[in-house]
């Protein structure tokens, strides 16, 4: 069974910077498009990030410029560079598997003033 486990979230202040892990167990790992979404509070979860199998990225406006998306298959790892955090990027962060459907357990970051 597929597991996906996030790491790196926390607390930060406005304009600080973040590194979100997911790590992926027992996965042809190299084959997946892996995806970043976030739910902040009261809200509907949101796809942040993605990238394919042969490394292509796309993000949602709102992180164009500060997130950065990349993985590496020999750690069967994606990850999620945040820079220049706003307010409004407090969220719990979930990786996701794209081709298996698989979610991980999420990661909080919050960002303060």
């Amino acid at each position: 069974q597929v597991q996906l486990v996030e790491s790196g979230g926390g607390s930060v202040q406005a304009g600080g910077s973040l590194r979100l892990s997911c790590a992926a167990s027992r996965t042809i790992f190299s084959a997946s498009t892996m995806s970043w979404y976030r739910q902040a509070p009261g809200k509907q979860r949101e796809l942040v990030a993605l990238i394919t199998s042969g490394g292509s990225a796309n993000y949602v406006d709102s992180v164009k410029g500060r997130f950065t998306i990349s993985r590496d298959n020999e750690k069967n790892t994606v990850y999620l560079q945040m820079n220049s955090l706003k307010l409004e990027d407090t969220a719990v962060y979930y990786c996701r598997d794209v081709r298996l459907g698989v979610w991980g357990q999420g990661t909080l970051v919050t960002v303060s003033s």
